[in-house]
């Protein structure tokens, strides 16, 4: 019984060592987060900057998903008589809007998720 108390405690020392360790941080990251960010307002700017940067890609792919359903958007609120004038039109811009916001965050605090509702497609590979 000693024993088992004592992997038990062991096992317990390896996880808080490891929570403790600092995680480390991509250097290219670091040096494309602005870029990412930015992307969102221009998609294509990590792209110029780092060509082969995957981090930069996966901001850039997702600033242009959000571009075409911002185009989308636009085409259908603007075709739509009233219903699209009044509804369609201002809800899915603030929608657009909530969404760039988030990819900003993420992409200046170094993640790569990807953005609610429309982040699964691939364009840029």
């Amino acid at each position: 019984m000693n024993q088992e108390h004592e992997k038990d405690t062991t096992g317990s020392q390896d996880e808080e060592e490891r929570q403790e360790k600092p995680v480390k941080h991509d250097e290219s990251v670091d040096d494309i987060k602005v870029f990412a960010a930015l992307a969102y307002i221009v998609f294509f700017l990590p792209l110029l900057v780092k060509p082969n940067n995957q981090y930069g890609r996966f901001h850039a792919n997702q600033a242009l998903l959000l571009l075409i359903t911002a185009i989308g958007v636009s085409i259908v609120g603007s075709i739509i008589p009233l219903l699209g004038w009044f509804l369609i039109l201002p809800l899915g811009l603030i929608f657009v809007l909530v969404l760039a916001i988030m990819g900003i965050i993420n992409a200046s605090q170094g993640r790569k998720r990807r953005l609610p509702l429309i982040g699964s497609f691939d364009i840029i590979k």
